[in-house]
């Protein structure tokens, strides 16, 4: 595999950010890396940080260089900072940048598949939130997505969060003044996707039993159960760490359609 950190400009957002890349890279001396032959344009999932990360964290706290070898995908980790994926109330219009500019820009840069069935995204907490939420917006584009400790229910977390002004304050910049039944509330995108006359994406979730956001992944899983798209859910113990993470998506590679 080949490693790339990008430094590029972005139009929608109006600053200069960052990407890290992994590309398959077929070789045959390499010791202790289990590689697999990828020609063309390559599958790609995009892999998106939680909360408090950035795009070199998934990098530094698990092993997806060598995960993704053995499988000859490459993998696009953005930064988006504290946005939760969203064109915010107040601030940048981040969603449109990773669901549009960005993989426009990273295909111009790398050679990655733009074909609907060769494009997956995943993420961990925020960015779990932010997977789910660009293959149910744009199922035309995602073949499916995985969440791992997500962010799921982020309209009854909403309301949670008004008990702490501090943390209100920053989701209502976010998000404004409510989530429910729009294009932030992902319980309504499930409906909406149901709906849609297009390719239904694959999803997968999991989180641990121990984990703060399990009770909202109850939630998302009870809704996502009572549609007719294709849904995988495991759960187990653990908690809202790297060690779950770097084991979850393991099991986020073997599923996918690849």
């Amino acid at each position: 595999m080949a490693l790339m950190q990008s430094h590029f400009y972005s139009e929608i957002l109006g600053i200069n950010t960052t990407m890290h890349v992994i590309l398959p890279q077929e070789t045959s001396t390499q010791i202790g890396v289990d590689t697999k032959q990828s020609k063309g344009l390559h599958k790609t999932l995009y892999l998106l940080h939680g909360l408090s990360d950035d795009d070199s964290i998934w990098l530094r706290r698990t092993s997806i260089e060598r995960y993704a070898s053995a499988y000859g995908i490459a993998v696009v980790m953005p930064n988006v900072h504290r946005s939760f994926y969203t064109d915010m109330a107040e601030g940048s219009a981040y969603f449109k940048y990773i669901s549009e500019e960005l993989p426009t820009l990273a295909r111009s840069f790398f050679p990655l598949s733009a074909a609907r069935e060769d494009n997956f995204v995943a993420g961990l907490s925020m960015g779990g939130y932010g997977a789910i939420k660009m293959a149910l917006s744009l199922p035309e584009s995602y073949a499916a997505a995985a969440s791992l400790s997500g962010a799921l229910d982020m309209a009854n977390h909403l309301e949670r969060m008004k008990e702490h002004q501090g943390a209100d304050t920053e989701f209502k910049r976010i998000f404004g003044d409510h989530i429910k039944g729009t294009e932030n509330d992902l319980m309504w995108l499930l409906k909406q996707c149901e709906q849609k006359d297009a390719p239904k994406p694959k999803l997968f979730q999991c989180c641990g039993t121990e984990d703060f956001l399990y009770e909202d992944n109850l939630s998302f899983r009870s809704a996502a159960e009572q549609t007719n798209l294709d849904f995988t859910y495991i759960e187990g113990p653990g908690e809202h760490e790297w060690g779950y993470w770097d084991a979850r998506i393991q099991d986020v590679l073997k599923w996918l359609p690849l």
